[in-house]
């Protein structure tokens, strides 16, 4: 498949066709705009965090966590990212694995009456 369509542009013309795609729950698409970005850019949390999003959406869980490990590694206080790590693994069916961070998330979040 030709990829220069979702290789063309600026990188704000990108992220744009990627938010594009992914608000309109076109994840896989939406994905394969924002690798690009990412391999660009992998310092930035931004694109990682959607990408990530765009995986979980589209059941490459896998790929989504790996995404979120290293958002978590990068910035262990990232709430969202841990969310979402949290959500990944639940939907791996690696219960005990999520809680940890899902904990983490609501601490991080100010919510402390999770048990």
């Amino acid at each position: 498949m030709d990829t220069t369509y979702y290789d063309h542009g600026t990188a704000a013309e990108r992220w744009e066709r990627a938010q594009q795609f992914f608000d309109a729950k076109d994840y896989a698409r939406a994905a394969r705009v924002l690798a690009g970005l990412v391999e660009e850019a992998p310092e930035q949390t931004g694109p990682r965090l959607l990408l990530a999003r765009a995986y979980y959406h589209s059941a490459q869980l896998r790929r989504a966590e790996a995404e979120l490990r290293v958002i978590v590694e990068r910035d262990p206080v990232e709430h969202y990212a841990r969310l979402m790590l949290g959500r990944t693994l639940q939907r791996q069916a690696r219960h005990e694995e999520a809680e940890r961070h899902l904990r983490i998330a609501s601490a991080l979040a100010g919510d402390f009456d999770r048990g």
